[in-house]
């Protein structure tokens, strides 16, 4: 099975275990070093996790993450496998996809990558105490903590890595969900499209606004579109442009655009910056807008007596 393909399709990320061994030095030897403590720190597994877990209960993220017991257990089973895994002294694609799965795991989960550190830290010195008591040559302590501490930092590597990727891309994906509630193109009548504008108008949300009111007028074959501004604080030269373009775009596709909720502090912005508006139609209130999208499209609202 090609781990690191599957990986890319989750995250993008482009280094195989060889890279990555040249990355962090990590030696033959090195793996060797560590395979020979495999017979020493087995029979010490159940000492180092339950060490492990007596520091983790002292920690406020205990009772958040780990307090029901079934977790617990299924966590603490998932920590032997790590640990089997790192004493096999075998850094191949299947170990760094396991690694990666399990930096995925902590994003999804939302551990914060300070507990992982903290934890990391306790692993190193309950492996180093192990080290200090079983191993007798005083240089193949050296050369084995040494080499201990070279795959415990690959592992924080490719953990970190794909913590940030996912974080960053569920952040994209709320973006992108907070972006299309901010552009609610309405059709609030046969043939008019409105879209109230709230908040700051910039180059990308400009994009994305152009984006939903042509779709929109795809869609719905709309003759006229409001954009209201009465909720946008700020109109400089570069809102304005932002603007223009909008209105351009809406009118190659046979839409008429008009430009309500003008303020008065804001007209005098305009004409300070001496923004031009073109042919774009402009007006002080929504409700100015929609009486003249009603006379250019031939409509007329009357009171039932």
């Amino acid at each position: 099975m090609n781990f690191q393909t599957n990986y890319l399709h989750i995250a993008g990320d482009v280094r195989d275990s060889s890279s990555l061994r040249q990355l962090y030095e990590i030696s033959d030897r090195d793996l060797e070093d560590i395979k020979s403590l495999e017979p020493l720190m087995l029979p010490q597994m159940d000492k180092m996790v339950d060490g492990f877990y007596s520091w983790l209960m002292k920690q406020p993220e205990y009772e958040q993450f780990f307090s029901d017991p079934k977790l617990l257990k299924h966590t603490q089973k998932m920590q032997r496998i790590y640990w089997e895994k790192f004493l096999a002294g075998k850094v191949d694609d299947e170990y760094v996809h396991h690694r990666r799965v399990i930096g995925e795991t902590h994003a999804r989960i939302g551990l914060s990558m300070t507990m992982f550190f903290a934890g990391m830290t306790i692993f190193n010195n309950l492996v180093s105490e192990i080290i200090q008591e079983k191993v007798a040559n005083a240089k193949n302590k050296t050369t084995t903590t040494d080499a201990v501490a070279k795959v415990l930092h690959l592992d924080t590597g490719i953990v970190c890595e794909v913590y940030s990727m996912m974080s960053n891309e569920m952040i994209a994906v709320q973006s992108k969900s907070l972006m299309e509630m901010s552009t609610p193109v309405t059709q609030i009548w046969d043939n008019i499209l409105l879209l109230p504008l709230v908040g700051v108008v910039d180059s990308k949300r400009a994009l994305d606004i152009r984006n939903a009111v042509l779709s929109a007028i795809s869609r719905t074959r709309a003759r006229v579109f409001i954009l209201d501004i009465s909720g946008v604080a700020v109109v400089d030269t570069a809102v304005a442009n932002h603007l223009i373009k909008i209105a351009k775009a809406t009118r190659l596709m046979g839409c008429e655009s008009t430009l309500s909720g003008i303020s008065p502090s804001i007209a005098e912005t305009m004409v300070e910056l001496g923004i031009d508006m073109g042919t774009l139609r402009t007006t002080a209130t929504m409700m100015d807008a929609l009486e003249g999208a009603f006379q250019r499209l031939g409509l007329r609202i009357t009171k039932m007596n």
